[in-house]
């Protein structure tokens, strides 16, 4: 395997013959740049900064203001009531000559009018956004006064043309809730989990609570709220996520599926070189900010703070806790295949690679047949076991030499792109086959992913593609993939390559024996985490949103209440239920979680398996816990949701060494049935919705749990939604004796995307 680009830029030797100095004038080159690149990206980092800080103005309208104050005060009329004489005479006389100086004068006038102006207009619009009335209006009804008026001021204030960081600056901080208010929350949700007794001791614990440490730990909460963008998110990311000391495999990660219905090619390093130019092609926008940010109903943006790290960004192992490093660059991406690292570039001579010149190099690592280092096959699996033993190996092994060198070019690398060595068969009719190839995604063998990489690339070998990346990235990506790219009549990547020079580097590793019982130490806790996942993808494919929405229903609280019904049919029981809503109505917003579970739902379950209640009574009831769940929806959107305040007043009560048996049974409580992370004896359930008529559950449980079988419980899931239909088929969709659907439900976004 060559490896040109790992030559230096010159060697100095010493000989019989006298001094020898051989350049590399290649090195140079690509030195050069790479250094010219990145020095671009800075620049134009610099004017999106400014641009941003202006927003909704335009630096372009500050310098007509300058021009405005300068022409008027020319003209004989003074518009800083004599600001600009003074600055004159007093700062600028001893440096300029009088015009300069009052020309000078003029446009720090002229500008300081603009930037107050801009200050006001983003404090207005920070101000109106704080308002949420909006989403809680009726379909099919007036508006009413005030959220015309709030409208038509959101309209006239804010800017036209935005980038993708320009609306940070007047995004409202996250509310506070309230103490009374969360723990009356609270309460409500834990009424249908618990018996009478139960139910007064919560209560009890509650109002100790209230009446004790409560007040004062809110007090302090009060004050992080004052001097932080967002009171939950650092606190969130710090201890839910990066203190987290057990495997982020499974546990933490995500995974994205190919499209089903789309084959563009078969041939793996063809679909893996249009995929990865077209991703880098999308960092470009992101680093231009030429992405638009999310908007609600057009005009009410969505908090972009995330966007950042998709790219160039891993997760550092800690003994303690991790830590998330983001590089602000990467020339490259790292690839696996068949137990062996590689690094390949992604620009030459400052542009970037065409798919065809990218699929060379991916086609000459497919021909590579050199065995791998000693350790490295298995390598990666340090990432996917207990944090505190990949922290250790890495301090110990990985922290000079060639060991660091070639884990910094995967750590450093824009994503990583895994060249699988199976073949994945997917379709919605391939359901023992579909579980397969979830598996396979979700966690591979353990060591053939990077799990502390912001993503990873995984290219089957009959090019069938994955990756857990977001909305906008995977539109972007697939679209370029087959619309811009595409591909010639044998599926090889269009194109003729500019110039062959470019070789992948294949990574050097010197691993001793006692690192490689660390990593099979790690591989023996990754398997067994991941042999006890029992991942089953139902497909509703019988009916969907559509068949939802013409009943008048949020097809979101639709399908929580079918996931209701069919827990209760699995369990018995009703359990604490988490479905995740966004809070990115406000800056560096993340999630908050909605209790499903509610008095609501488990009036409607319990008619529905109660032959004595009317169908009528039990299609009231229905749509009563569908409205119910999207108010509580709203409610987590708008800042009023319960668990995050509640963690955030545990981790002040830990800082202070206060004691709360109230926090503490709050924190403990299991969630049974989740839309994210699972309880070990509960199912995870993920949905996207895909079409009108198409809807996938992603199941996961423990295998070691007697309770659960995700098999089974996606045949439950049938099940309720089959008796959901016949419920409410041929009934009129106006003839409901509840709610109306409410108009902005689509704000709230249901798991149509993955979460």
């Amino acid at each position: 395997m060559a490896e040109a680009h790992e030559a230096v830029a010159f060697s100095f030797t010493v000989g019989h013959e006298g001094f020898n100095v051989d350049v590399s004038y290649d090195v140079f080159k690509a030195l050069f740049y790479a250094g010219y690149r990145s020095w671009k990206l800075r620049c134009r980092r610099t004017l999106n900064s400014l641009y941003n800080s202006l927003y909704p103005g335009h630096p372009l309208r500050g310098i007509a203001c300058c021009g405005l104050v300068a022409g008027l005060y020319f003209k004989g009329y003074d518009p800083s009531f004599q600001l600009i004489d003074w600055l004159e005479s007093n700062v600028f006389q001893r440096y300029l000559q009088q015009r300069n100086g009052k020309i000078l004068a003029c446009i720090v006038v002229g500008g300081g009018i603009y930037i107050v102006f801009i200050q006001l207009r983003q404090y207005t619009l920070k101000k109106l956004f704080s308002y949420h009335g909006w989403m809680y209006q009726e379909h099919g009804k007036d508006l009413g006064l005030v959220p015309k008026i709030w409208g038509g001021l959101v309209k006239l204030c804010v800017g036209h043309n935005p980038s993708l960081y320009s609306c940070q600056n007047f995004l409202p901080s996250l509310p506070l809730p309230s103490l009374d208010e969360t723990l009356q929350r609270y309460l409500r949700s834990v009424r249908p989990l618990c018996d009478d007794i139960e139910y007064q001791r919560m209560e009890k614990l509650a109002e100790e609570f209230k009446q004790t440490i409560g007040r004062k730990l809110q007090r302090y909460l009060w004050l992080k709220w004052l001097i932080s963008t967002n009171y939950v998110s650092d606190w969130w990311e710090k201890f839910i996520y990066l203190r987290g000391r057990s495997p982020i495999m499974v546990n933490s990660n995500f995974y994205g599926l190919d499209a089903i219905y789309i084959r563009p090619t078969t041939i793996q390093t063809a679909r893996a070189a249009n995929l990865t130019c077209a991703a880098f092609r999308y960092r470009t926008e992101l680093d231009h900010e030429n992405i638009k940010p999310l908007m609600i109903q057009k005009f009410v943006p969505l908090c972009s703070s995330q966007y950042e790290r998709q790219f160039n960004t891993v997760r550092v192992p800690g003994k303690e806790t991790d830590k998330i490093i983001h590089y602000s660059d990467s020339h490259h991406v790292a690839v696996y295949h068949k137990g062996r690292w590689y690094k390949v570039f992604m620009f030459y001579k400052d542009n970037l690679l065409e798919p065809c010149e990218l699929q060379l190099q991916l086609d000459e690592i497919i021909r590579d047949t050199t065995p791998p280092a000693n350790g490295e096959e298995h390598l990666a699996a340090l990432t996917a076991g207990e944090r505190p033993l990949w922290a250790e190996a890495r301090e110990t092994y990985f922290r000079s030499g060639v060991n660091r060198y070639a884990l910094e070019a995967i750590e450093k690398a824009a994503f990583v792109l895994i060249l699988d060595d199976e073949e994945f068969a997917i379709g919605t009719s391939m359901t023992g086959k579909f579980d397969d190839y979830a598996r396979a995604i979700l966690h591979g063998k353990a060591y053939n992913r990077w799990f502390d990489k912001s993503f990873n690339f995984v290219v089957s070998k009959n090019a069938v593609a994955d990756a857990p990346i977001s909305g906008h990235m995977v539109e972007y990506v697939l679209s370029e993939d087959i619309m811009y790219y595409g591909y010639d009549e044998l599926g090889n990547t269009c194109g003729t390559p500019r110039f062959t020079a470019l070789k992948p580097i294949k990574l050097k590793w010197n691993i001793p024996e006692s690192c490689n019982i660390m990593i099979e130490r790690s591989l023996d806790q990754a398997r067994k985490v991941y042999d006890d996942v029992d991942l089953h993808v139902y497909v509703q494919d019988g009916y969907g949103k559509g068949f939802m929405k013409k009943q008048k229903l949020s097809p979101d609280a639709y399908i929580q209440m079918a996931l209701q019904l069919a827990h209760y049919r699995d369990s018995g029981r009703f359990n604490l239920t988490y479905e995740a809503s966004m809070t990115r109505l406000f800056r560096d917003g993340r999630t908050e979680t909605v209790r499903s579970c509610s008095i609501e739902s488990s009036l409607w379950v319990q008619s529905m398996e109660d032959p004595t209640i009317t169908k009528s009574e039990r299609i009231k009831l229905l749509r009563a816990a569908c409205d119910y769940h999207q108010q509580q929806y709203r409610d987590a959107m708008s800042g009023k949701g319960i668990d995050r305040h509640l963690f955030c007043l545990y981790v002040v009560s830990k800082f202070l060494n206060l004691d709360s048996p109230f926090l503490h049974q709050v924190l403990q409580e299991p969630w049974k049935l989740s839309t994210s992370q699972v309880a070990s004896d509960g199912y995870g359930v993920s949905y996207i919705i895909t079409s009108e008529d198409l809807i996938f559950f992603h199941i996961s449980s423990n295998k070691s749990s007697p309770e659960t079988d995700s098999k089974r419980f996606g045949q439950r899931i049938k099940q309720a939604m089959d008796d959901m239909r016949e419920l409410l088929e041929g009934q009129s969709s106006s003839a409901s004796s509840g709610t109306n659907e409410k108009k902005f439900f689509n704000a709230a976004p249901s798991n149509d995307q993955p979460a």
